[in-house]
């Protein structure tokens, strides 16, 4: 048991999900391999948007890029958020567990850790891309900036090639 939790309360485990293939793995993984820590736990999916590819955000500051656009961008960026959520969710049910969902927007990894704090979470679960050390080198990885930050135990699920 985790110094300063009662007895009686649940642990707080957080997967982060994005649209790719490595995090629904890590979550399906997770739920069958930890499923009665899972079903005894306070499960939260979390979904980071991310802003970092998104060049029509500084052309909308410029003024080259119009409302309506950022506007329509960011509805289908959210509706894409919860779907993926929804999905999660209900891969979830399919294994007896009950979670909530969270959706921030921001760099990954650092909106990761946040969360993390903030809902005082005591077990990170992501999946990993398998990329090799120069490509993670230079698009960053959110796995291993989580190991890094994050204030709790992180599990990093790889997917077997």
């Amino acid at each position: 048991m985790e110094e300063g939790q009662s007895s009686n309360e649940k642990r707080k485990v957080m997967v982060a999900i994005s649209e790719s293939e490595y995090s629904r793995h890590a979550l399906e993984w997770a739920l069958e391999y930890f499923h009665d820590m899972f079903v005894d736990a306070e499960v939260v999916i979390f979904n980071a948007q991310s802003t970092k590819d998104y060049s029509y955000v500084y052309a909308y500051a410029a003024g080259v890029t119009s409302p309506e656009l950022l506007t329509t961008i960011r509805e289908k960026q959210q509706n894409t958020s919860t779907a993926l959520l929804e999905m999660a969710k209900n891969i979830c049910e399919k294994y007896g567990v009950q979670a909530s969902t969270a959706c921030e927007v921001g760099d990954p990894k650092e909106v990761i850790c946040e969360a993390v704090e903030k809902l005082k979470i005591q077990l990170l679960v992501v999946g990993s891309h398998g990329r090799g050390a120069v490509k993670r080198a230079l698009l960053g990885s959110v796995s291993d900036y989580c190991i890094n930050y994050a204030k709790c135990p992180v599990l990093v699920v790889k997917k077997k090639a």
